[in-house]
């Protein structure tokens, strides 16, 4: 009895390491099905068209879904009059609906959407070169049939669960997170379009709602054109006169320098590292005060970790504020000593002029925008990419960083001031002719600003994640969070070896 129940073990522990192969196995195995690598790789667009069925109540009608590389998504569907759309035109991702309306996408839903845009493009083939992870997630059940499980995790954390079919290979299920949902998608009928496996038949759940979709037509290669993956077009109020608005934007971004010459706040950076298992993880951290010396940024360590400096080395971090402080004196001797260089229109020389948002946003066209709300105020929202007749060729390098990004932003109507940006390099930008670096493409940032006082919008929060590779031999990726809080309306004087605040009465 016990030879016989060590030998039924055996053979289950056998089974599960055979059926349990490695990542790169079942991916070759489901490019071979699904109709061979290359093959895949040579799809650059394609369109969806067929019948999708409410479960619920039987509602019915046309659905239609199209992707373009490299990361352009769209699916619409009309259920008896219900209509529902989202897409992702390569700088914003939004949604619409009979019910809610027209809003663009933000935070986790953004990023959850732009992931999804992605691998419906690409699949998995090109993770490697996208720093993105693929891991085992063992095996499962599906409907009767034994499944490898792999999960496909991007350098922004998001993962999205992919079931292939033990047996030959198929993808039989994806489940793709959605902000604060998971849709589930599950594939059957696959019939062969252009050498490619394609599924016909799919089950798509989200929520308490699940649809049965069948598709009638499966198109690939034809061009589709980017209008179709855009924001729609929409009537109602006019919009502000584009030019005056950042007109005013630049006049208030004059204004807040001179405002948060009186705030100190509080600012932690964060680095995570996707692990091998593909969950992002926090690395380490670093918490600093900042605040202001007759127009430069005082930064003054307090915390490691999240934990203390010690007695020692916070004493040493005051010796390098004093210091800091002892150099910007000088430097305003210095340039006071000087004579201020004029240019031809009698103005002063702008090498040293800080470029703000509303600069960069001259050097970019503006498309798509739209009224929306968001929290709580109203904002004017529209997506930027390069403006091709801007001489970038002789523009300052921060200018030319800005001519190889696009994006979307939020600017409050009424104060005129940024509340939300979102960027992403479309191509490599070389920094010294790549001799000193070169930023990779994909990398992207967004930032958040909060409402101080009814009287400035100032950074709460950066999302930073890019590759970039120093001196033409080190790679190194960054992937990182920063929070900025606790703002304080303060006149800061430098005393002794520190920086004593003095709060404005």
């Amino acid at each position: 009895m016990k030879r016989s129940l060590f030998l039924l073990a055996l053979f289950i522990f056998c089974s599960t390491n055979i059926l349990a192969q490695s990542p790169n196995k079942i991916l070759k195995q489901a490019n071979k099905t699904l109709g061979g690598e290359k093959v895949l790789q040579n799809v650059k667009s394609w369109r969806k068209t067929g019948i999708i069925t409410r479960l619920k109540d039987g509602a019915s009608g046309a659905l239609e879904m199209q992707a373009a590389q490299p990361n352009f998504y769209n699916v619409r569907f009309d259920l008896n009059g219900f209509e529902a759309e989202s897409g992702f035109n390569g700088k914003s991702g939004w949604t619409r609906d009979s019910r809610e309306g027209l809003r663009t996408l933000t935070n986790k839903a953004s990023r959850d959407f732009q992931a999804e845009a992605a691998y419906r493009n690409l699949r998995w083939l090109n993770y490697k070169k996208e720093k993105s992870k693929i891991t085992s997630g063992g095996t499962a059940n599906l409907n009767g049939k034994t499944a490898n499980v792999l999960i496909l995790s991007n350098p922004k954390g998001v993962s999205i669960k992919m079931y292939f079919d033990a047996a030959n290979g198929l993808l039989i299920r994806e489940e793709i997170p959605a902000g604060d949902s998971t849709q589930t998608f599950d594939y059957g009928d696959y019939r062969v379009v252009d050498g490619i496996n394609e599924p016909f038949s799919i089950n798509f759940r989200r929520g308490a709602d699940a649809y049965e979709i069948k598709l009638e037509k499966i198109a690939h290669n034809q061009t589709i054109a980017k209008e179709n993956f855009d924001f729609p077009k929409t009537s109602g109020e006019p919009l502000p006169d584009i030019p005056t608005l950042l007109s005013e934007l630049q006049a208030n971004e004059d204004k807040i320098d001179e405002i948060l010459e009186n705030y100190s706040f509080t600012q932690k950076s964060t680095s995570r590292e996707l692990g091998k298992d593909g969950i992002l993880r926090d690395k380490e951290s670093e918490t600093v005060q900042l605040s202001f010396y007759k127009g430069n940024r005082i930064r003054r360590l307090t915390e490691k970790n999240d934990k203390p400096l010690s007695e020692k080395e916070q004493a040493d971090e005051d010796k390098n504020v004093q210091k800091r402080v002892a150099e910007i004196e000088k430097e305003i001797a210095k340039k006071a000593a000087k004579t201020v260089s004029q240019n031809s229109d009698g103005t002063p020389d702008g090498e040293n002029k800080r470029i703000s948002i509303a600069e960069v946003l001259r050097a970019s066209r503006l498309v798509n925008p739209r009224r929306e709300r968001f929290r709580g105020r109203e904002v004017v929202v529209f997506d930027f990419e390069p403006n091709p007749n801007f001489d970038f060729k002789n523009a300052k390098s921060f200018l030319k960083f800005f001519g190889k990004t696009a994006g979307v932003m939020w600017i409050d109507e009424k104060d005129k001031q940024v509340a939300r940006l979102e960027a992403s390099l479309f191509d490599n930008f070389k920094i010294g002719g790549g001799l000193l670096a070169n930023l990779k493409k994909g990398a992207s940032f967004a930032l958040e600003q909060d409402r101080i006082n009814d009287e400035i919008w100032l950074p709460s929060v950066a999302d930073i994640n890019l590759s970039v590779k120093v001196l033409l031999v080190k790679g190194i990726n960054v992937n990182q969070t920063i929070k900025s809080y606790n703002y304080r309306r303060f006149e800061t004087e430098v005393k002794d070896s520190k920086i004593d605040e003095i709060k404005k009465p």
